[in-house]
């Protein structure tokens, strides 16, 4: 690789001109500096950041810390992210923790255990001189204390600060929760099932006041028999269906497309039809629900969105005059509702 010294050198210039060439400074004639970005381009020369940010302030590098890059939200934030901080000129360094893998669902609340994986990847990223931090959750819960000794701006994404220190961008389960809910009322259903998450979880909480608040304001009496927690997977979303339906529901809002997905098996198991006898509505917007049939009406996250202004109040943080973290404490993005066939309006009687 050539050195901004060697380049110096075939130009015969000094190190100091070819510096200032690349930094957009102007006190250098076109043609020199058309000699000098020829032969950049011809060596294919690019600079040393890590040696920049030794000279400088500044060293133009974001860190993104995954706490699974297969988490299926993760992808789609990160990569809005990067794009983000493209745009404004800032390089990216992605560290991927890989909790999911390691431990499976036992981490969640083992603050000391995630320590063990995350101090020294924090250590790596200060040695790199980053101008700051993006933590991008696997799920969204509230985060305990994991930044000791953090020197460098961070934002959370998808997940929850405990500490005022760090803004936090998330979506607003729970008025996704309730759209989808009044949509449904809407449609002429008052007897009304709920499939959950585990019911300790911080989507499923959410959710489940958006749905009461929903019925509340619909005049139509929250039964507590009509909940049914499942385990966010498939099996469970049909299980908790059987019972739902054996128990009179005529609608069942998923809290999840996959789970909406096993209510669907159990539905076609019993030769019944979804959105001609039985409406069903999920969470999430995956793949799968474009493809289920009928279509499943659901709620799509802003995965995108979330990336985006996650890095946006970062860049804001570090800025000339940046903002204070105090300035956007937890920022709550709308999900957007996505109409398909699966929910039947009710006959008038």
């Amino acid at each position: 690789m050539a050195t901004l010294k060697e380049i110096a050198q075939l130009c015969n210039v000094s190190p100091s001109t070819v510096s200032n060439i690349l930094n957009g400074k102007t006190n250098v004639s076109d043609q020199t500096r058309q000699k000098v970005m020829n032969t950049i381009t011809k060596l294919e020369y690019q600079p040393n950041f890590f040696a920049q940010s030794m000279r400088k302030q500044n060293s133009h590098i974001i860190a993104i810390i995954t706490e699974d890059l297969n988490a299926f939200s993760s992808a789609p934030i990160v990569e809005a992210i990067m794009e983000y901080c493209e745009r404004y000129g800032y390089k990216t360094i992605l560290m991927n923790l890989r909790l999911y893998h390691r431990w499976n669902d036992t981490w969640y609340e083992n603050t000391e255990r995630i320590k063990t994986i995350l101090q020294p990847v924090i250590r790596e990223i200060l040695s790199f001189r980053a101008d700051g931090l993006l933590y991008v959750s696997g799920h969204c819960r509230i985060i305990h204390n994991v930044f000791d000794g953090l020197t460098i701006p961070a934002v959370f994404a998808y997940g929850i600060s405990s500490h005022s220190k760090y803004p936090s961008i998330i979506f607003d389960d729970e008025k996704g929760a309730y759209d989808i809910t009044k949509y449904i009322i809407s449609k002429g259903h008052s007897k009304l099932g709920l499939i959950g998450g585990s019911a300790d979880n911080l989507h499923t909480k959410s959710r489940l006041i958006g749905y009461q608040r929903a019925l509340f304001e619909s005049n139509i009496l929250y039964n507590p028999l009509w909940t049914r927690y499942g385990n966010w997977r498939r099996e469970s979303g049909y299980h908790e269906a059987q019972y739902l339906i054996e128990n009179g529901v005529t609608a069942i809002f998923c809290m999840n497309d996959n789970m909406a997905a096993g209510a669907y098996d159990y539905i076609y198991e019993k030769q019944l039809s979804v959105g001609k006898d039985i409406s069903i509505t999920g969470y999430d917007n995956k793949e799968i629900a474009d493809y289920m049939r009928p279509g499943l009406t659901t709620a799509e996250i802003p995965l995108h969105d979330i990336g985006t202004k996650s890095a946006e109040t970062l860049l804001k943080m570090l800025a000339s005059n940046p903002a204070k973290a105090e300035d956007f404490g937890i920022l709550r993005l709308p999900c957007k509702m996505i109409e398909r066939e699966s929910v039947y309006k009710v006959p008038s009687s």
